[in-house]
């Protein structure tokens, strides 16, 4: 590295030194010895050293490019030259719950409350791709999120919503193509452009592998299928976002921010390759994959996290895969405050959590973000509580005059030394999982598994001794205390109407028209050159359910078994 890539050099660097020396030997030396300092070994959640203070010397091994500006690689400071002061992030509460026309009715109250994009959350079933039917499904249709069988309940869950208007995000993964299929079918049949639909479907199922444990087929088959959805979007519908990679679910089943970020990343690398494997040009899909991270507790962590990864990507994509479009290196991301933070005991405290976290988000660069309910910890959040969680942002937004400024921690001595030593680490990361063969070979060892597990051990023996302060749970305790709150409710007939749509569905539809599909779509899972996309979305637009979908290809490849990790 060159001196004058440096943000300091020669004199003025050895006169700060020098003056470092001289505070620490006295001011220093003489208040600690009079008042000493209440511990050793302060660092961050992820475990990076804090110094006491930081100066100018603790930027010096960062070079100015490697900072830049807003817009510019390695986007640091951002992925748009305007950012926030161009365009907000959009504002995009997640909701699901019941039908497709009772989660219709609560898109519409966010959307009338200010919300400028929808994100979907969809049920037990769903997410695993059993009809609400099914044996397994007896008392979880529609509680955990929104029941979708058939493309009629999509039709029902955006009646009276015009797609090309508002992104809307979908949390789903094994079963994300036929979701997509779905989406693809309503919107046709409405008679859109696909080229005018934006939003995302999760589609990360690599890290359920790694961490939140939902999967239907083994880990190969179901990259295909990701292949599949990444080469159809990028040539079907340009603004749309066929994947999701997700480091939230990551952080909260135990991971640290570095991990979260790392193994991310990772994740990302095995996408992209299988995808360029299939001959796509790396420039032709790239700039459509959005990412997915979670906003921690640790302040100054979390905005050097959102920073360093937004350099690592734009390197990774540059340096290893050869990307040349600038759009395909800008990293994009939604976030959503930690809901792995959200306490019971005084859960009044969780807006004040959930505050913070949404703005280190914001000082981070996030480009859609959504903040969770003071009552998540109880139940899906009640209107009251999701009106406060947009309300956050809001305030955020429009009363701190933050988004007047690109990036205003940038700069900091602080944040900037975090931020190139969280890049230093996730890096050394990378580097021991390529040593391992790679990322699904390091899924299929257990070695993510374990990592994550030997983490979220750590902070719960932290947490219990005191050691990693949580109001209400181990530090303030109001023991006494009597939980005052009104939790949404769960409508014991959701199973019910939920059951006779689908039956509804299968008495109107012509049979043999989907049998025939069903066996079409086995051939075509059976040859690797063929993108499995088009067959589905003719199957749903034809009245086949999720269910019969994935049993068909069930057949085919079979379930995943997770081999334990100890």
């Amino acid at each position: 590295m060159k001196q004058h890539d440096k943000p300091m050099s020669g004199m003025a660097y050895e006169k700060l030194q020098e003056a470092i020396e001289d505070w620490e030997k006295g001011e220093l030396a003489q208040f600690v010895a009079r008042q000493p300092e209440t511990k050793t070994g302060y660092k961050t959640a992820s475990g990076l050293p804090l110094k006491r203070v930081y100066t100018a010397l603790d930027g010096n091994d960062t070079p100015l490019d490697d900072i830049g500006l807003p817009g510019r690689y390695p986007y640091t400071r951002g992925p748009y030259p305007t950012m926030y002061r161009g365009r907000l992030w959009t504002m995009r509460q997640i909701a699901g719950f019941g039908t497709g026309a009772d989660t219709n009715e609560r898109f519409k109250y966010l959307i009338a409350n200010g919300q400028t994009g929808l994100s979907t959350d969809f049920d037990m079933p769903t997410l695993m791709g059993y009809d609400s039917d099914h044996p397994m499904c007896v008392g979880e249709v529609g509680r955990e999120g929104v029941a979708v069988d058939t493309l009629n309940d999509m039709e029902a869950l955006f009646d009276g919503i015009d797609l090309t208007k508002i992104s809307v995000s979908m949390t789903i993964n094994p079963t994300a193509w036929i979701l997509l299929a779905m989406y693809v079918a309503l919107a046709e049949n409405r008679g859109y452009d696909l080229n005018d639909l934006s939003g995302t479907i999760q589609n990360d199922i690599l890290k359920e592998y790694i961490a939140q444990k939902e999967w239907i087929y083994p880990v190969r088959p179901s990259m295909r299928i990701v292949r599949d959805t990444i080469v159809y979007s990028a040539r079907n519908m340009r603004r749309y976002n066929p994947i999701n990679i997700s480091g939230y679910h990551i952080s909260e089943a135990g991971a640290t921010s570095l991990q979260e970020t790392a193994f991310t990343m990772a994740n990302a690398i095995a996408y992209i390759d299988e995808v360029t494997k299939a001959g796509v040009d790396v420039d032709e899909f790239a700039p459509r994959l959005a990412y997915y991270f979670v906003s921690q507790a640790d302040f100054l962590e979390e905005v050097a996290k959102f920073r360093a990864v937004r350099r690592v990507y734009a390197k990774i994509l540059k340096e290893r895969f050869g990307a040349k479009k600038p759009e395909s290196m800008r990293l994009r991301f939604h976030c959503q405050t930690a809901a792995a933070t959200l306490t019971k005991p005084q859960h009044k405290v969780n807006i004040i959590r959930t505050a913070f976290q949404a703005l280190a988000a914001v000082l981070g660069g996030a480009q859609s973000l959504h903040t969770n309910g003071l009552d998540e910890a109880f139940a899906i959040p009640t209107e009251e509580a999701m009106k406060l969680a947009l309300r956050t942002q809001q305030v955020i937004a429009d009363e701190t005059n933050l988004t007047s400024v690109i990036d205003p921690l940038g700069g900091s001595y602080c944040v900037e030394s975090l931020t190139t030593e969280m890049e230093r680490r996730i890096f050394a990361i990378l580097d021991e999982v390529d040593g391992m063969g790679g990322t699904i070979k390091a899924i299929e060892d257990g070695w993510f598994q374990k990592e994550i597990a030997d983490s979220a051990y750590d902070y719960a023996l932290r947490k219990a001794d005191g050691e990693r302060p949580v109001i209400g749970v181990n530090k303030y305790v109001e023991e006494d205390e009597k939980p005052d709150i009104e939790i949404h409710p769960f409508d014991p007939e959701t199973e019910r109407r939920q059951i006779a749509n689908l039956r509804q569905t299968r008495e109107q539809r012509d049979s043999s028209k989907v049998s025939n599909l069903l066996e079409k779509l086995k051939k075509i899972a059976g040859d690797e050159d063929e993108n499995i996309m088009p067959v589905t979305i003719d199957l749903v637009k034809a009245g086949a359910s999720m269910g019969e979908i994935v049993e068909a290809l069930r057949e085919i490849w079979g379930t995943y078994r997770e081999t334990p990790v100890i």
